[in-house]
């Protein structure tokens, strides 16, 4: 065979059906990321979250309680990392559609591009204080993304066709021109956009001047004030949490897929509702009173027996019964619903915050520090003996004295009992679940809790056998967990062990087994060992 027979053999004709899949494909991933990017830009011109972060919103929204429970027990606090990854996933998948669907019946790609704009603009419309801004990120995002799609298929097209021609050279030199020049816009086009919309994102959920701004506030000093922690009130023994959970520990639960970033100097909480006189205070003005230090250990409904959704830290704030004692709420009123910036809502017992013994407080101040971001910067609530989802609002803007008749926290309405008491509970940290020690005294350890109630004893039951008392650490306040040790003389073999809690009034944490939903797990936290 020589030279010129090779020049005759007809080359294959096109783009091969395969490369045609892949890059249809291409085309609806660069049209979703161009999308994504335009509407994060234009979020962050207008101060408002993504289109994608309001999806998110939506679908916490729309998941039912025994699967929230079950995505928090397998992936803890890594819960909203989790749903970006499968937003992520969705997304990619459903832009691969769009982009062989336009490929193979034109303007098709772009009416589903148009119906996924459409969902998105009613999850940014339904959210909570949504205007009209609320939904120029889709539309802009979308109408740019139709435009990048059909600019792209065109010139796929193009390349198609020039490379179909059996012209030589020519007709090679063409569809190496439109293979270039489809290729120069898939990737410049997706480049500018993720770059442009990843940096508007991470200045819009983490802003800068935010972060800035609470490195320099300097908290007041209190007008009350703790006692130092009391020698033995921390056992420090190796496994065991320590007695104050430091905020980088201190676990987070709420449903804000994007932390809100509030400028203190805007920030201001309303007391309406039922009340004889409404109030508005700010920041600055919040300072100002005398605020008071205190210990409570916060505990989310969420977390399983032995789970770890569970913190003591020490806050700084102003009692919340003061502020509606100045606010004079109607005969009539029971319920208090606070609500966050970002929409989330608690219903918390009215009598609860007016309690002159439960040290509910507006919280500025968190282990000595301004509350970090993520844990409800500048201000959140912080409660005493209820469940966070019923009382432990991050970011609140507005008490809303009111009726349990009337109004529904966030949760209520999606299975959540409305009254969310913390319920009298232990847990074993050390030795861990299927750990294996040496044989002779072992340290059992580990905490026990009945915030508002407080704890009396804790017992260990080893292999079923009798309950043994444990040796409890040093009270601080009833409002914060208790640190407990047993010492255990471990014989070779396998071995269970069991521990329970006993309330200040004589109640004994109860054996029977409870899921979380709807008002908070119960069981006696179990775990099994090995000794050699």
């Amino acid at each position: 065979m020589n030279a010129e027979t090779v020049e005759e053999t007809p080359a294959p004709l096109g783009i091969s059906p395969r490369a045609q899949f892949w890059l249809s494909t291409a085309t609806g991933i660069a049209s979703a990321i161009v999308t994504l990017g335009v509407a994060s830009v234009v979020a962050f011109f207008f101060g408002i979250v993504s289109p994608l972060v309001s999806v998110g919103q939506l679908v916490i929204d729309l998941v039912p309680a025994g699967v929230k429970t079950v995505v928090i027990a397998v992936f803890g606090t890594g819960d909203k990392a989790f749903l970006l990854v499968v937003l992520a996933v969705v997304v990619t998948i459903a832009a691969a559609f769009v982009g062989i669907l336009q490929w193979r019946r034109p303007n098709w790609g772009v009416a589903l591009l148009g119906v996924i704009g459409a969902l998105s603009f009613v999850a940014a419309a339904t959210r909570a204080n949504a205007t009209i801004v609320s939904v120029l990120p889709t539309v802009a995002g979308v109408f740019v993304g139709m435009l990048v799609l059909r600019a792209l298929v065109r010139r796929l097209s193009a390349w198609q066709v020039a490379s179909s021609r059996r012209i030589p050279r020519s007709g090679k030199a063409q569809g190496v021109v439109e293979r270039r020049q489809f290729i120069r816009l898939a990737l410049w086009s997706s480049i500018a956009a993720a770059v442009a919309g990843t940096g508007a994102q991470l200045l819009t959920s983490a802003s800068a001047a935010v972060t800035a701004v609470r490195t320099r506030i300097s908290l007041p000093t209190p007008a009350t004030t703790v006692a130092p922690i009391p020698a033995g009130a921390d056992l420090k023994i190796p496994g065991l949490s320590p007695w104050v959970i430091p905020n980088k520990d201190f676990y987070r639960i709420d449903t804000a897929l994007q932390v809100p970033s509030i400028d203190p100097k805007t920030w201001k909480l309303q007391i309406t509702g039922m009340v004889e006189k409404e109030i508005e205070i700010t920041f600055a003005e919040l300072l100002k009173l005398p605020l008071e230090e205190k210990y409570v250990t916060l505990a989310c409904v969420s977390q399983e027996i032995g789970g770890n959704l569970i913190g003591n830290a020490l806050w700084l704030g102003y009692p919340i019964r003061n502020l509606l004692a100045e606010a004079k709420p109607k005969a009539g009123a029971d319920m208090v619903l606070s609500r966050s910036i970002d929409g989330f809502t608690a219903g918390t017992p009215l009598a609860v915050l007016q309690d002159a013994g439960t040290d509910a407080i507006l919280a500025v101040g968190m282990n000595g520090e301004p509350l970090p971001i993520e844990h409800g910067f500048p201000v959140r609530m912080v409660v005493p003996g209820l469940y966070g989802y019923v009382s432990a609002t991050k970011w609140v803007v507005q008490l809303k004295v009111t009726t349990f008749a009337k109004d529904e926290g966030y949760w209520t309405p999606r299975g959540w009992s409305a009254l969310g008491p913390v319920k009298l509970s232990s847990r074993i940290d050390t030795p861990q679940q299927g750990a294996t020690v040496k044989a002779g005294t072992v340290a059992v350890a580990g905490v026990a809790w009945r915030q508002h109630v407080g704890v009396s004893g804790v017992q260990v039951q080893i292999d079923k056998g009798a309950w043994q008392d444990a040796k409890l650490a040093k009270v601080v306040t009833v409002d914060s967990w208790l640190q407990w040790s047993f010492a255990w003389e471990a014989k070779p073999g396998q071995h269970t062990i069991s521990v329970r809690a006993i309330d200040d009034t004589g109640a004994v944490q109860t054996a029977k087994f409870a899921n979380p939903d709807p008002n908070g797990s119960t069981g006696h936290h179990t775990i099994q060992v090995s000794v050699g």
